[in-house]
C-alpha cells in the first residue's frame, strides 16, 4: 500500500512544528487523529520518523530524508491539481465573487482591470448573497471568492486578506433624537432598538450588534434584516438603528437616513476570502487583483 499525499502533508506539518498539538491545530484535526496517521506512515515505511519523549519531538535520520522528498511530492501534486483545475475552468472563463453588501471603495473596477491583464479571456461576475450566509456563498461553493465582513462563522476554514479597515458608524432615521450630532458614543445607544442580521450569521451578527461592547447588557432587537435593502428600509421606517462601516455610510446615503461616527468601538474589517484547497492560478490572481500588496506564492 502506498502513502497518500495527505499523509505526507501531515508529516511535513508535524516536522515543521515538532509539536503534535500545534501541528494538529494547523491541520484542523485532533491530536489523536494526527498521531494515528503518523504511526501508520511509520508502519508503512517501516522506520521511525520522529523521536518523541515527554519534553520534545525531533526528526530521526529517516525523517530528515523523507522531509525533503515529501515537500517535493506535495509541490508536484499541488501543481498538478492547479493545472487540472485551470483546464476544467477554462471553458467557463467566469470567476464569481460573492458579496453581501455594496463593495464600493473602487475595489471591483480596479480589480477587473488588473485581473484582465493576466486573464483577458475571463470575466469577474459579482453575486449578491443574503446575510443568512455570512460567508457570501463561499462556504457552500456558490462563489469562487468572497468579499466579507469579519468575523464569520467557520472563518478558520478559509484564507482571508483584509482589504479595508474602517470605523463603525451609526445609521438612524432622519428624525432620530441623535440625528443632529457630529458623533455618538456607543454607551448612548445601549437602550436603542437595533437591526440584527439573521441568527445564522453568528459572530458577524454579534459584531454588528456590538455584543462584546455592551458589558453584558442585552440587545434590543427592533427587527431582523437579510440584506442591505431591507436594512435601510427598516431604518427609514423607524424599526431600529444599525451599525455599518464608514465606507458603506457613503454608499447607502439616502434622504430618510442619517449616519454619524460612533466612538468607543473597534473598527470593522472587509476581507477577501477564498478556500485554501482551491489551487487554481486564477484564484491566486484574483486575490492579488482585489488586494494589492505582496504577491502570493505559487
Amino acid at each position: 500500500m502506498d502513502a497518500h499525499v495527505r499523509d505526507l502533508r501531515y508529516f511535513v506539518v508535524t516536522a515543521e512544528e515538532l509539536n503534535f498539538t500545534r501541528a494538529a491545530e494547523r491541520l484542523f484535526v485532533s491530536q489523536p487523529a494526527l498521531s494515528k496517521q503518523i504511526r501508520r506512515l511509520e508502519e508503512l515505511l517501516r522506520v521511525q520518523l520522529f523521536r518523541r519523549d515527554r519534553r520534545s519531538v525531533a526528526l530521526t535520520a529517516p525523517g530528515e530524508a523523507l522531509l525533503v522528498k515529501a515537500r517535493e511530492v506535495i509541490q508536484v501534486w499541488d501543481e498538478a491539481q492547479r493545472a487540472v483545475s485551470d483546464a476544467a475552468a477554462a471553458e467557463a472563463a467566469v470567476l464569481t465573487v460573492g458579496v453581501s453588501s455594496s463593495v464600493g471603495r473602487g475595489l471591483l473596477p480596479a480589480a477587473r482591470a488588473r485581473f484582465a491583464e493576466r486573464h483577458p479571456a475571463w470575466r469577474i461576475r459579482v453575486r449578491q448573497i443574503d446575510w443568512e450566509d455570512a460567508t457570501a456563498g463561499l462556504a457552500g461553493g456558490a462563489v469562487d471568492v468572497a468579499l466579507i465582513w469579519l468575523p464569520v462563522p467557520g472563518q478558520e476554514a478559509f484564507r482571508t486578506r483584509v482589504v479595508a479597515t474602517e470605523p463603525r458608524w451609526l445609521a438612524m432615521p432622519a428624525g432620530h433624537r441623535l440625528a443632529g450630532r457630529s458623533e455618538v458614543a456607543f454607551e448612548e445607544l445601549l437602550d436603542e432598538p437595533f437591526l440584527a442580521l439573521p441568527e445564522s450569521a453568528g459572530v458577524l451578527r454579534d459584531f454588528w450588534l456590538a455584543v462584546p461592547d455592551r458589558g453584558g447588557r442585552p440587545v434590543r432587537v427592533g427587527a431582523t434584516v437579510s440584506n442591505a435593502d431591507e436594512t435601510f428600509e427598516a431604518v427609514e421606517e423607524g424599526s431600529g438603528v444599525v451599525l455599518l462601516a464608514s465606507g458603506n455610510a457613503e454608499i447607502y446615503r439616502r434622504p430618510g437616513v442619517v449616519t454619524v461616527p460612533v466612538t468607543g468601538l473597534s473598527p470593522s474589517e472587509l476581507a477577501l476570502a477564498w478556500r485554501p484547497d482551491d489551487h487554481r492560478a486564477v484564484i491566486r490572481d484574483v486575490v492579488q487583483a482585489l488586494s494589492p500588496g505582496p504577491r502570493l506564492p505559487g
